[in-house]
């Protein structure tokens, strides 16, 4: 049996997230910092940590946004295939939640990436639909600053390249970004699927909280060898020293061609606006 949505409810919860999200950082995000601060090595980088710790706590106290860049808007939306919404179009509510949401923010959405007229009311949002079964829709939101965004990278490596290749690929990323992706960080990985699908699945890695691990084992055991080589090399909180250059890596993986062996790197800095709710 179907269940109706309302389009108006799309909007509404959408508002509400991004209006919230801009201020109140994950809480997996806010315990994963603070370990860090406790457990950092090098004094100016617990110094950083604790800056960005009490940041995090004043923004949201007061309500003001944790970081200047407020981002463009990435929804991803996960609609049970049982959902039938009613009352209108959901990439406009979508829009008009967006434009509702970013009155009082900072707008750094251009209209065309070559004539970089800028929209006013940061629309469009980038929007990834998801089919899944179900009656419900589970929407994830990401406020993606592109100081992190301008550092991520995709490679279709050959087969042969193997998980060393895809290590190499990681690591070489994140060494290359250095401190212009505002560490600490969280590293999105995707490998499989195709040139396009590649870069939507480390998108969607960024999505998953802090401590929740890759399903399958060897996944899991390449998370944690990849965070702690990453950690290994020294560039530490905002590329100044120190042991925590990442918090987190999460890789999501899908089938792909005999032919090929895609990888795609995708940050968000130490301000990870994510929210999600299910309708």
């Amino acid at each position: 049996m179907m269940r109706e949505i309302p389009v108006l409810a799309i909007q509404e919860a959408l508002e509400t997230l991004l209006t919230e999200a801009v201020y109140r950082l994950p809480p997996d995000y806010l315990v994963a910092l603070v370990h860090a601060r406790d457990h950092e090595v090098s004094e100016l980088g617990r110094s950083i940590l604790t800056t960005l710790v009490d940041n995090a706590r004043y923004a949201e106290s007061e309500a003001i946004p944790t970081c200047q860049d407020t981002g463009m808007v990435i929804v991803h939306l996960a609609v049970g295939q049982e959902v039938h919404f009613i009352g209108g179009d959901v990439s406009q509510a979508a829009q008009d939640a967006v434009r509702q949401a970013y009155q009082g923010l900072r707008k750094s959405v251009v209209s065309d990436p070559l004539l970089r007229k800028n929209t006013g009311d940061n629309t469009p949002p980038i929007i990834h639909y998801e089919l899944v079964p179900g009656d419900q829709v589970r929407m994830t939101v990401l406020m993606k600053g592109f100081g992190a965004e301008m550092m991520s990278a995709l490679r279709m490596l050959t087969p042969a390249a193997g998980v060393e290749g895809v290590k190499k690929f990681v690591i070489d990323t994140v060494a290359a970004a250095g401190p212009n992706a505002c560490p600490p960080l969280i590293v999105g990985v995707g490998v499989g699927s195709s040139f396009d699908g590649v870069a939507l699945l480390a998108k969607k890695a960024l999505m998953r909280p802090i401590g929740q691990l890759n399903p399958l084992p060897h996944l899991a055991e390449l998370e944690a060898e990849l965070l702690s080589t990453i950690n290994d090399l020294g560039i530490g909180p905002q590329g100044l020293g120190g042991r925590f250059t990442a918090l987190a890596v999460h890789i999501e993986s899908y089938p792909t061609h005999i032919a090929a062996l895609p990888v795609a790197v995708n940050f968000n800095c130490s301000a990870p606006r994510r929210a999600t709710i299910v309708l």
